[in-house]
């Protein structure tokens, strides 16, 4: 029997062996995007998956991750504010990745390589000077920042300018931001780093309590939208596409690109606990799933429970970490500001 102590736990998506994570945050305004970067034993790359539930999705390179398509490999998975114009910044983590020997290696030149980066983006051009979004520079500062330690959470990266509770309209919504969280089961970890930008409310998984959301009129209460629209409060006109929550689940178990596929669906159970409603018309709800391949192999069910469990939890943990804003006449109060006792 092993005497060796456990591996310290951060409840963090880096706790999975072999990803780091950075942030871009922009000064200007708020948004910004985020970046996961991953490595097998080898150093090259991750089995990924991906699954989008939303109907309004921004996304790049989710048809490569099909199991019936070439390339087994990710390098790396950006998720991204800005809405399709942060897809731009994929292109600076291409070229990080590149200069650092990390990608499809192509031709018969051994350093010449292609990186594999997919991609989502959520919508905060509603929040500050829409002209200034993510781009290629960004990308690149993201890859450069990431690291193995727990990354920051709340307004930084892509949940720079995340929002929720808008059925009612942005005057009743409240600041969200990034989260992150892990499972671990033995030897194996399942993490999870989430935007949430949600047209819907954030509740608590173990309780369903209402953590952040759609507002009163006062604005000092939570109104909780599904009670809201059951009791005939007609929503708002809502843009297609200007919401979306997006994330990325990690394993350090092997998997096949069909398994990936299969853990990035079950995240979505994750999404469903935390977030109500979700999977809307006006949201382009999309997880990513990466397998390191660091660790023993566990039963697929086991993992696909950790990954619902630490998605659930990002959620949370990206409203409770949030900090509230003012831009112009818009309030966006956070978690902190109407419920102390609920902040982290």
């Amino acid at each position: 029997m092993s005497t060796a102590a456990p591996r310290p736990q951060h409840d963090a998506i880096t706790d999975v062996r072999g990803i780091q994570v950075g942030h871009f945050t922009d000064p200007r305004r708020p948004t910004g995007c985020s970046v996961v970067l991953a490595s097998n034993p080898e150093g090259q790359g991750a089995a990924g998956g991906v699954d989008v539930r939303g109907a309004a999705p921004g996304t790049r390179e989710t048809d490569l991750l099909d199991p019936a398509n070439l390339v087994d490999q990710v390098h790396a998975v950006l998720l991204s504010g800005g809405s399709a114009w942060g897809l731009e910044a994929a292109g600076g983590v291409m070229r990080w990745l590149e200069e650092h020997g990390r990608g499809l290696a192509v031709g018969s030149d051994p350093g010449q390589c292609v990186p594999i980066v997919p991609a989502a983006v959520l919508f905060d051009l509603h929040v500050g000077d829409a002209r200034i979004r993510p781009d290629t520079s960004a990308g690149y500062a993201a890859c450069a920042a990431a690291r193995g330690e727990p990354p920051a959470q709340g307004n930084v990266g892509a949940g720079a300018g995340a929002t929720v509770g808008k059925l009612f309209g942005m005057a009743h919504a409240m600041k969200s931001g990034i989260g992150s969280a892990s499972v671990r089961v033995g030897d194996v970890t399942v993490g999870a780093l989430v935007a949430v930008n949600a047209l819907g409310d954030v509740v608590d998984p173990e309780s369903g309590a209402l953590v952040a959301g759609a507002r009163s009129d006062d604005g000092r209460t939570l109104r909780g939208s599904t009670q809201a629209a059951l009791a005939g409060v007609a929503p708002l006109s809502i843009l297609a596409g200007s919401n979306t929550t997006i994330g990325v689940i990690a394993t350090d178990a092997p998997l096949s690109k069909a398994r990936a596929q299969r853990l990035a669906g079950a995240g979505h159970d994750g999404l469903a606990r935390a977030i109500h409603p979700v999977h809307t018309l006006s949201d382009g709800d999309t997880l990513f799933a990466l397998a390191t391949g660091h660790a023993p192999a566990l039963d697929f069910n086991v993992l696909c429970i950790m990954a619902s469990t630490a998605v659930a939890r990002a959620c949370a943990n990206a409203a409770r970490a949030a900090q509230g804003m003012r831009i112009s006449a818009l309030w966006l109060p956070s978690v902190a500001d109407l419920n102390p006792q609920e902040a982290r």
